[in-house]
């Protein structure tokens, strides 16, 4: 296997993969703030793989782990049933945004490591 196809790599994609799917997901809650009744959702995954990790899961099984649409019933409700801040989704999106400048960082740092190693004169 080489590195570029290593469960590391596999994993970097993943979780930009991730990202993706909660920028989707925050920006239907932004569309659906003025829904009443409309109850936020955010995508879990990163607490899944350390949940996962805390309980010594193998890395090859942590490709089995799936990110997870959810309801948040924690966050405050308007008098409309509706829980969407605007002000908290866009930062959220903020933080989300950093989230996957920093995967793709990473991911493109260890290609390049490996591109270099491969084209190395030795």
């Amino acid at each position: 296997m080489s590195l570029l196809q290593s469960p590391g790599h596999a994993l970097l994609q993943r979780l930009m993969s991730a990202t993706t799917q909660r920028r989707d997901v925050i920006a239907m809650n932004v569309a659906s703030q003025n829904m009443p009744g409309y109850r936020r959702r955010d995508v879990e995954f990163e607490r899944l793989l350390v949940d996962a990790m805390d309980r010594g899961t193998p890395p090859e099984r942590l490709m089995e782990i799936e990110p997870e649409v959810q309801i948040d019933w924690a966050s405050e409700a308007r008098a409309d049933g509706n829980s969407v801040d605007a002000e908290r989704e866009s930062a959220m999106l903020r933080e989300n945004r950093i989230r996957f400048e920093l995967y793709a960082a990473i991911l493109s740092g260890r290609s390049n490591l490996v591109r270099q190693a491969l084209t190395s004169d030795r």
